[in-house]
């Protein structure tokens, strides 16, 4: 049996005590919302954080204010919440992809904030102690190798978050509470391109909440690419949104997930003042895809999952003008695809 190594625990009632105890702690320690990655990987001695510092009773992480123009989500909120909640539709990329994490038992303990700061994934970093001891450990954990790019200097382990592509794509920020200040960013500013250091969060810092804003116009979704559908982290994920105004698009955003060590945001300026037709789908996707870089070091063949990420943003866009998905043979559920793409 994996038994967690030795920590101290913390349960603070408000997020001004969570923020007294990160600031006295600093990076010795880690906040705890569903623990459903947290957990293993300290089984696995993959963190080992000396101090937990949980938020369960805090209630304003559990908030959520919205109405027709905007929300505002405590990072506390269960993901199982925002996949059933009907104030939330309007925000589908969202809802889609808190509905596709992991199993109904993890999404009913998993948190918004959690799966944001969710661990990046590597095969060689993603096994027992014993494993990694076995092979040598690598880069990201005890070790002094990537082993998925043994010449390189970085770890290149992959984003393994669905929220986040899809509250990048439907331009959403995040609140970041420390000891006396707040600081407002984009979700796309909370990342940086390390498979260790993948999180620009500071140590001193928690995620208290995430704000979406107005989504009068705006069509959104999430695809969504694992080998087992039931529970696997993705390997490829697409989140797209556009605007309309009349048969035109007059914004677009698409990002990528599990390609690199954080979300990957496309360059869809193509589309913008010309209608979802299909030649110009077919001619964003392919520029799309040429960012899907993904490496060895997750499930499938690198060079098949890049091949997906096209049809991928394809599928997404023509879902996203008005397709039935049937009709079009593009299930965004992952058996289809792989009986559709493979």
């Amino acid at each position: 049996m994996m038994r967690c190594p030795e920590f101290r625990y913390f349960a603070p009632d408000t997020v001004e005590e969570v923020v007294k105890i990160l600031a006295e702690e600093g990076p010795r320690a880690s906040l705890l919302g569903g623990g459903t990655d947290l957990v293993p990987n300290m089984k696995r001695r993959q963190q080992t954080p000396a101090v937990l510092v949980a938020t369960r009773r805090v209630k304003e992480l559990h908030n959520v204010e919205n109405d027709a123009t905007s929300a505002r989500l405590g990072s506390g909120i269960t993901l199982a919440r925002i996949a059933a909640s009907p104030t939330l539709r309007p925000w589908s990329a969202l809802v889609r992809a808190a509905a596709q994490v992991a199993t109904p038992h993890i999404r009913n303990t998993g948190t918004l904030g959690g799966n944001l700061c969710v661990d990046t994934r590597c095969n060689y970093y993603d096994q027992s102690y014993e494993w990694r001891k076995a092979i040598d450990f690598c880069m990201k954990k005890d070790g002094g190798v990537c082993w998925v790019a043994p010449g390189s200097p970085r770890c290149w382990a992959v984003s393994s978050t669905d929220c986040a592509p899809a509250l990048i794509a439907l331009d959403a920020q995040v609140e970041l509470v420390s000891k006396g200040q707040t600081r407002i960013v984009p979700v796309a500013q909370l990342y940086n391109d390390d498979g260790i250091e993948y999180l620009a969060r500071r140590p001193d810092e928690l995620i208290a909440s995430v704000r979406l804003g107005d989504p009068t116009g705006w069509r959104s979704t999430y695809w969504k690419l694992r080998r087992r559908e039931a529970f696997d982290f993705p390997v490829l994920s697409v989140a797209a949104a556009v605007k309309l105004e009349g048969d035109r698009v007059v914004e677009a955003r698409v990002v990528f997930g599990a390609v690199a060590s954080r979300p990957v945001v496309a360059d869809v300026s193509a589309l913008i003042g010309n209608r979802l037709d299909d030649a110009s789908i077919e001619r964003v996707a392919d520029s799309a895809s040429k960012l899907a870089k993904p490496l060895d070091n997750t499930d499938f063949t690198l060079g098949w999952r890049k091949r997906v990420a096209k049809a991928y943003v394809s599928g997404a866009l023509k879902e996203l003008r008005g397709d039935d998905l049937e009709t079009l043979g593009l299930l965004a559920r992952r058996q289809s695809m792989l009986r559709v793409l493979s």
